[in-house]
C-alpha cells in the first residue's frame, strides 16, 4: 500500500505544481476578455487625448475588443496614473502616459506612485515638438521682440501650461532662466481650457505642444514664433527653433507612451506592444500623425523603458537648477 501511494502522490504533486504555473499562460491566452480601457491623465482635446484615439480604433480591431480611452485628469497628469498603478494587472486598464510622468518624479515631493517601478513601459507612441505661440493680436513677431516686450514690460508676462510639474512648465522656466524675462505661470489641468484663454488673450502665451495649436496657426488666430526641439518641425517648418532664435541649448519635446500597471503578465505586455508597434509603424498611423505634427515612434519596452530613465535623470537636473518644487 505505501509502494503505490507514493506514486499517487507523486502525481499529485506534480499536477498542482503544474496547475500552479497555468493561471498567467491561460490569463494570457483568454486576454483580452472585456473592454480595455486607456487613462488619459489631461481632459479631451489634448494632445494626449488624440494619441489616445487614434491608437484606440485599429488596436480594438486588433484585439477583437473595444478600446475605450477616459480621461481623468488632475494634479500634472499624476491622477490618472495613480488610478493605473492600483488597478488590476491584467491588461485591461493602461495609461497614456507622457514625459510629464518622469518629470513629476522630481517635482512633486510626494507622489503615490513610483513611475519606473508602479508601471511595465509597452511602447513610446510619439514624439510631439513644443512650440512659443502666442494670440495673434500679440505685436511680437519675433523671439526677440517677445523678450524686448517682457522687459519692457510694467507686470510679467502670463504663460500658460498644462499644470504644475508638466513638460510646459518646465519649459518655461527654462525659457526664464536663458531669456531673463520674468514670467508668471499659469496652470491649467489641460491643452483645451488652456488654448482658449490663449485665443481669447487670458494668457499671452504657452509652451504647449503642436497638436492642440496647429489649426489655430493654420487659421491664422495664433502666432508660432519658435519650436522648442533642437530641429525644426515638419508639421511648422518655417517656424524657427528657440536655440536658432538665439536661447541656445534649448531642447525640450514630449514623447507619449502605453504603460501597464507593474505585475501585468509579459506575455499581455508582448502582444500589446507587437500590435501597437505594427499600427504606430503603419503609413495611415504615419499620415494621422503628420496631420497633428507628431514624429510616430513604435519602439520596444526595453527601449522606452531606457527613455524613461534617462529623462528621469535628464530632467532631475532641469528641476533642480529651475528649483520647481510641488508639495
Amino acid at each position: 500500500m505505501n509502494f503505490t501511494s507514493r506514486p499517487l502522490r507523486f502525481a499529485v504533486a506534480v499536477g498542482i505544481a503544474l496547475a500552479a504555473s497555468l493561471p498567467t499562460g491561460v490569463h494570457a491566452q483568454s486576454w483580452p476578455n472585456k473592454p480595455i480601457t486607456l487613462i488619459v491623465p489631461f481632459p479631451a482635446g489634448g494632445t494626449t487625448d488624440v494619441l489616445a484615439r487614434s491608437l484606440a480604433e485599429p488596436l480594438a480591431r486588433a484585439l477583437g475588443q473595444p478600446v475605450i480611452v477616459e480621461s481623468k485628469p488632475g494634479a500634472g497628469a499624476t491622477i490618472g496614473a495613480d488610478f493605473v498603478a492600483k488597478a488590476k494587472p491584467d491588461g485591461h486598464t493602461l495609461l497614456v502616459g507622457a514625459v510629464h510622468h518622469a518629470i513629476a518624479t522630481s517635482v512633486y515631493k510626494k507622489l503615490p506612485y513610483d513611475f519606473q517601478k508602479s508601471f511595465v513601459p509597452i511602447t513610446t507612441i510619439a514624439l510631439v515638438p513644443n512650440v512659443l505661440t502666442v494670440s495673434a493680436a500679440n505685436p511680437a513677431k519675433s523671439v526677440a521682440e517677445l523678450i524686448a516686450q517682457g522687459k519692457a514690460a510694467k507686470d510679467k508676462l502670463t504663460y500658460g501650461s498644462n499644470g504644475n510639474g508638466t513638460a510646459q512648465h518646465l519649459i518655461g522656466t527654462q525659457f526664464e532662466n536663458l531669456s531673463g524675462v520674468g514670467l508668471v505661470h499659469v496652470p491649467y489641468k489641460g491643452s483645451g481650457p488652456l488654448t482658449t484663454d490663449l485665443l481669447g488673450g487670458q494668457v499671452a502665451m504657452s509652451f504647449d505642444t503642436v497638436t492642440p495649436v496647429l489649426a489655430h496657426i493654420k487659421a491664422g488666430k495664433l502666432r508660432a514664433l519658435a519650436v522648442t526641439t533642437a530641429k525644426r518641425s515638419s508639421a511648422l517648418p518655417d517656424v524657427p527653433t528657440l536655440a536658432e532664435s538665439g536661447l541656445k541649448g534649448f531642447d525640450i519635446g514630449t514623447w507619449f507612451g502605453l504603460l501597464a500597471p507593474a505585475g501585468t503578465p509579459r506575455e499581455i505586455v508582448a502582444r500589446l506592444s507587437s500590435e501597437s508597434m505594427k499600427i504606430i509603424q503603419s503609413p495611415d498611423f504615419g499620415k494621422r500623425m503628420a496631420d497633428i505634427g507628431a514624429e510616430p515612434v513604435g519602439n520596444t519596452p526595453e527601449q522606452m523603458a531606457k527613455q524613461i530613465r534617462d529623462d528621469t535623470e535628464k530632467f532631475a537636473h532641469l528641476v533642480r537648477e529651475a528649483k520647481v518644487t510641488i508639495e
